[in-house]
């Protein structure tokens, strides 16, 4: 076992734009993903098995809902904070960063925003400590990229709701305890529905075979004639606005996220460099090296600019989610380049489990994908500054 050796880069001095309560946030994140995460995640990785026993040192360092305010189990911090929690717990690995995000931002996130009283009540506290787990089912095996087209669908039955359908793609399904799931009603508009555990009629198959996120799990929702009580529909919003609400802080929080993962194979095949000679000096003192490593950083130095603009935006209440597909877009692709350069730098012992380099590499090719592919991000900022939809 590797000792974590990590030391994050910061190039323009951002340190100076946080706010003591940002440093702390982020550091007491660092200081878990060092202790907890980085001595076990190779091999869980490599038994694709998620590591339930770190459930309960997310929830300590608030990393389910850190923005939710205190009075429903939250941290009640800002979203400069909720990034730079999703920026360290994903320099540790992509598949714990998306079991606190959906935690956070599909599960918790709408429960709070378009729930009812008794619904925030009943599920944001035990959400928080981690005491229940959650997932989001959108995705379905015929509708990725336009959820619009879902067939999943509910009938009012009087006392309640029928529920029908399927999702697949869906990270924490295994072992949640509740879904959120949106479908559509007898009039072809879409609701949010809280499916709980031990309703007759649903089931959670997982999804093995996988070569990337091996360390979360993943798996489908069936709803079988799944009778859904009255009250476990969420009110504050119906139609696709709704689930698109709870992506645009999903995706915010991958933006921050995959930064992390570039921070860990920048400062590994920075480290490697400068340790590994060949003819005699270190590779670090090579042009060919050298020139990867200056785009790294540079890259890094970019996008952490931009997630922190759009972090105050964020706080100010004037992100768009055009503005939030970009940055998702932008630096999921600069993290998965500098994982395959870093990999060069590292040679052959970059496909080893020695190195987390290949890990987070396998890991990103999921996360350039998920919540939106890097194509249909593309197409949301043309849409955005021409008007015109391309998809």
């Amino acid at each position: 076992m590797k000792p974590d050796l990590f030391q994050a880069p910061d190039y323009y001095n951002l340190d100076e734009l946080l706010t003591d309560e940002h440093k702390m946030v982020r550091d007491a994140t660092r200081e878990f993903v060092k202790r907890e995460v980085s001595p076990i995640i190779e091999q869980a990785a490599q038994d694709a098995k998620f590591p339930k026993q770190l459930i309960n040192g997310l929830a300590e360092i608030g990393a389910f809902g850190p923005y939710i305010p205190e009075e429903y189990g939250g941290a009640g911090l800002d979203q400069i904070s909720y990034g730079l929690i999703m920026q360290e717990i994903e320099r540790g690995d992509s598949g714990i960063r998306s079991t606190a995000s959906v935690q956070s931002s599909l599960v918790m996130y709408p429960i709070f925003k378009y729930g009812t009283e008794e619904q925030k009540e009943k599920f944001l506290p035990k959400l928080a400590s981690g005491e229940m787990i959650g997932c989001f089912g959108l995705t379905e095996p015929d509708h990725g990229s336009n959820p619009g087209g879902m067939t999943t669908n509910f009938k009012d039955k009087g006392d309640h709701y029928l529920l029908n359908g399927a999702k697949m793609w869906i990270s924490n399904s295994p072992f949640a305890d509740i879904a959120i799931v949106w479908a559509k009603n007898e009039e072809g508009r879409i609701h949010g529905l809280i499916v709980e555990r031990g309703m007759e009629g649903f089931s959670t198959p997982e999804t093995h075979n996988k070569w990337s996120l091996r360390a979360s799990a993943t798996g489908e929702l069936i709803f079988d004639n799944v009778k859904v009580p009255k009250a476990n529909l969420m009110p504050g919003k119906s139609g696709l606005g709704a689930p698109l609400g709870c992506l645009d802080s999903a995706r915010y929080g991958i933006a921050w996220g995959a930064i992390g993962a570039a921070m860990d194979c920048y400062d590994t095949a920075l480290r490697y460099s400068k340790e590994r000679e060949q003819f005699g000096v270190p590779i670090a003192s090579k042009q060919l090296q050298q020139k990867k490593l200056a785009e790294m950083i540079t890259e890094i130095t970019k996008a952490q600019l931009m997630a922190w603009r759009l972090g105050t935006l964020r706080n100010e209440g004037k992100a768009t989610s055009a503005q939030i597909s970009m940055a998702k877009r932008n630096n999921v692709e600069m993290a998965i380049n500098i994982a395959r350069e870093a990999r060069q730098i590292l040679g052959g012992m970059g496909i080893t489990g020695e190195y987390s380099i290949m890990r987070h590499m396998m890991n990103l090719e999921s996360v350039i994908t998920y919540e939106g592919t890097h194509d249909i991000h593309l197409l949301i900022t043309g849409l955005d500054i021409t008007g015109h939809a391309a998809f």
